[in-house]
């Protein structure tokens, strides 16, 4: 488990909080240790890691203030759902999905829902959730690369030729 601050909003459990420097390497800290927080709850990964990659690339490149932290949050719901917090301190720069950036429309893809709220100036929390995972229906193209139930039973099918030959 990685040591946490205390985090007065989470209602869900398990949670952790993180601050981190406001720095391309407080980013890339803050995705390593998320994930491997993750990894301890058991979550899948793939989609988790690429919205955290986005929102922690953004709270250093568009939220950064010189010699202000920003706070990364993880929790987990009783139904799975992961969500993702990072709250800078550039209250006055609101993510625009509108100006072009690729970030947030990766956000926009992969979360079930995200958004942002404001807190008092100058914080702001960009949050994105994530459901749990689902096995795709047999048949539908697995954008997360963890094989379709179709693949398993082609191999299951050809695991068998193989024994009966």
């Amino acid at each position: 488990m990685i040591p946490q601050l205390p985090y007065s909003g989470a209602s869900v459990h398990p949670s952790c909080v993180l601050q981190l420097s406001a720095t391309p390497r407080g980013a890339r800290l803050g995705r390593l240790l998320a994930v491997e927080q993750l990894r301890a709850w058991g979550v899948p990964l793939e989609r988790p890691e690429r919205i955290l990659a986005e929102l922690l690339a953004n709270a250093v490149t568009h939220g950064r203030v010189p010699g202000r932290d920003f706070r990364l949050a993880l929790a987990v719901d009783p139904t799975g759902t992961v969500r993702i917090e990072v709250t800078d301190t550039r209250y006055d720069r609101m993510p625009d999905p509108a100006a072009g950036g690729r970030g947030l429309a990766v956000v926009e893809e992969l979360a079930d829902r995200w958004g942002v709220i404001t807190g008092p100036p100058p914080w702001k929390t960009v949050f994105a959730e994530v459901p749990p995972y689902r096995r795709p229906a047999p048949g539908i193209h697995d954008p997360v690369g963890r094989g379709t139930a179709l693949r398993e039973t082609a191999a299951h099918e050809a695991n068998k030729r193989t024994d009966e030959s």
